[in-house]
């Protein structure tokens, strides 16, 4: 459900412009689920399984792995 442009990591919950978020990309690019809501920074309840993640923002909804 999450659209729009990021406006925070969602691995460290930073702003995302003016700032270096290589390292966190990478992370989340290879095996971390975001903690942290791009559009407004709140953490988010994750759920890893084998299947897969979840990762549920309290105001922007539901982001899940490609499964």
């Amino acid at each position: 459900m999450t659209t729009g442009a990021a406006t925070y990591c969602g691995y460290c919950g930073g702003e995302v412009a003016g700032a270096d978020h290589a390292a966190c990309a990478a992370r989340l690019g290879v095996i971390d689920p975001p903690r942290f809501c791009a559009r407004c920074a709140r953490r988010m309840v994750v759920q890893v399984t084998p299947a897969g993640w979840t990762a549920t923002c309290s105001r922007h909804g539901e982001t899940a792995s490609a499964r």
